[in-house]
């Protein structure tokens, strides 16, 4: 198993937009891939279930994978988190 800690920046958090993201470049893993937010969990390869966490900008998400492909598939998911992923036009805002 292992697992990264990440903050979310996108303005939307882990809305629908970025949780079918995160699904989509999940379900390419033969790992299996969970998120935890607040002690919930969820299955990362499951838009809903990642937008049950209730996720926001600043939010904190523990992604974990378990499998032959683990590393890769955390590393790859907390770089889509970390580009905000990859929308240019969701700059954190200076509130």
């Amino acid at each position: 198993m292992y697992w990264r800690l990440v903050t979310l920046s996108n303005n939307t958090g882990l809305h629908v937009r970025p949780a079918t993201l995160f699904m989509e470049a999940a379900s390419r893993f033969h790992s299996t891939v969970r998120v935890y937010k607040d002690g919930q969990a969820a299955d990362g390869k499951s838009a809903i279930s990642l937008m049950l966490l209730e996720a926001g900008r600043g939010g904190q998400l523990q992604i974990e994978a378990e499998g032959d492909d683990e590393v890769a598939a955390v590393n790859a998911l907390a770089d889509l988190i970390e580009s905000r992923f990859g929308d240019a036009s969701t700059e954190p805002t200076t509130e």
